[in-house]
């Protein structure tokens, strides 16, 4: 249970910054190689690619959980207090639909790669290791999305609540001559 909290709390972070320490080594590598050795490395450039690919697609499950994700905060922070969890509600949904549309064609991605059994050009690694970036990241972000539209939910639900019973309470009229 314990890893499962780990994994949980910390796992695009530990991921993220392997990648962020491998890129900046092999840039580094790179550097030097060009400017100490007079010579270039050929894989170098490749591996760092492959390396921003996969932070790229952690990185969007890795917001959605620290919940830094591009959002309109103008436009939410206009509206009235009483749709503010509804949008925020709706937003959730909608990413979490995009996600399970995404989910099926990354696979389908992943899957023309092995069998195609194509490599990379320089370090002739199978491309779906690299292909299945977008699959794991779309399957993490699925799994960030719900725990904050839970998150949302267990926070508003009440407030949701109230809000539609006064939209669904009819309103008591005053007649004339009663106080």
């Amino acid at each position: 249970m314990k890893i499962i909290r780990w994994l949980d709390d910390h796992l695009e972070e530990f991921l993220l910054t392997l990648l962020l320490i491998g890129i900046s080594t092999v840039v580094i590598a790179q550097v030097a190689a060009r400017y100490l050795f007079n010579s270039s490395l050929s894989w170098s450039d490749e591996l760092a690619r492959y390396f921003l690919i996969w932070s790229t697609f952690l990185s969007v499950s890795y917001c959605v959980k620290k919940r830094i994700s591009i959002k309109i905060d103008q436009f939410q922070n206009s509206l009235s207090k009483p749709l503010i969890p509804w949008v925020k509600m709706l937003r959730h949904t909608i990413v979490l639909a995009f996600c399970i549309i995404m989910l099926p064609f990354a696979w389908e991605y992943v899957m023309q790669s092995v069998h195609n059994g194509s490599t990379s050009s320089a370090l002739q690694v199978p491309m779906y290791y690299i292909q299945s970036a977008p699959l794991v990241g779309f399957a993490l972000l699925t799994i960030r999305v719900m725990q904050a539209w839970y998150r949302e939910f267990r926070r508003s639900w009440r407030y949701m609540l109230l809000t539609v019973r006064k939209l669904v309470k009819p309103q008591h009229k005053v007649k004339e001559g009663e106080s």
